[in-house]
């Protein structure tokens, strides 16, 4: 009679696998929020930026872009934040900021976001 070797995990490789999966699964489930957040700060700026070019003033372009993100629930940036300026006959208007993500206890994620309605 021939032996033959049992092929698979060990119940410490599955509880190492599973452990680092629900890592990473921590991880991404955290993030989210933040990336949504500057997919809608982008999406916004761009808005805001064909307002401007539509003859929005500076004021009405902050003012648009508190307005949008209070609906979006963008907390990070405010209108007063935004750096607004005309190249070339369009107007451009940029964002930059951090966003700090816990992930558990004193362990955190930071974000450095660059948002730009020109697409650079």
């Amino acid at each position: 009679m021939t032996q033959s070797r049992q092929r698979g995990l060990s119940l410490i490789s599955v509880m190492i696998v599973g452990g680092l999966l629900a890592f990473v699964l921590l991880i991404a489930f955290r993030t989210v929020p933040a990336i949504n957040e500057y997919m809608a700060v982008e999406r916004i700026v761009k808005l805001v930026a064909e307002e401007g070019d539509g003859g929005a003033t500076l004021t009405e372009m902050r003012r648009s872009f508190d307005r949008r993100g209070e609906i979006d629930d963008v907390s990070s940036v405010t209108g007063a934040d935004l750096t607004i300026s005309k190249i070339a006959g369009k107007v451009v208007v940029e964002a930059e900021y951090s966003r700090k993500v816990p992930v558990a206890g004193n362990v955190s994620l930071l974000f450095d976001f660059q948002v730009s309605s020109a697409g650079i």
